[in-house]
């Protein structure tokens, strides 16, 4: 099944090669979580220098699984394609450990017994 990806880009554009690579990362998240029912992708330069040249890259990530919504929201990059792998990077481990809790992999801290108060 093809994950629905929308990408959006603000203040800047991306060439077809960084779509594309965008694509890749995002069709190989679907191997940490089968589930996803949506991916946003929003790339955009928060400030410019005055000749109109980017400073940095900020990438975000709305990922939609059932019954929750994973935000990966990283640093400002200097380099477009070092943005989007960092964003997509984090976004792996974000649905790794979503994928865990929902399997119940993840350790439950059990809380000891409270001992008996005044007792000798």
């Amino acid at each position: 099944m093809q994950l629905p990806l929308q990408i959006a880009v603000r203040n800047t554009t991306i060439s077809d090669d960084v779509k594309a690579v965008i694509r890749d990362y995002a069709s190989k998240l679907e191997q940490f979580y089968p589930r996803m029912t949506g991916c946003r992708v929003l790339v955009e330069v928060p400030q410019r220098h005055r000749v109109g040249t980017p400073l940095m890259y900020n990438v975000r990530l709305d990922l939609t699984v059932p019954g929750a919504e994973i935000v990966i929201n990283r640093q400002p990059r200097g380099d477009v394609l070092t943005a989007v792998q960092d964003a997509f990077d984090a976004a792996a481990r974000r649905l790794q450990d979503f994928a865990r809790r929902q399997r119940g992999d993840v350790k439950q801290h059990v809380r000891p017994a409270p001992s008996p108060q005044g007792r000798s």
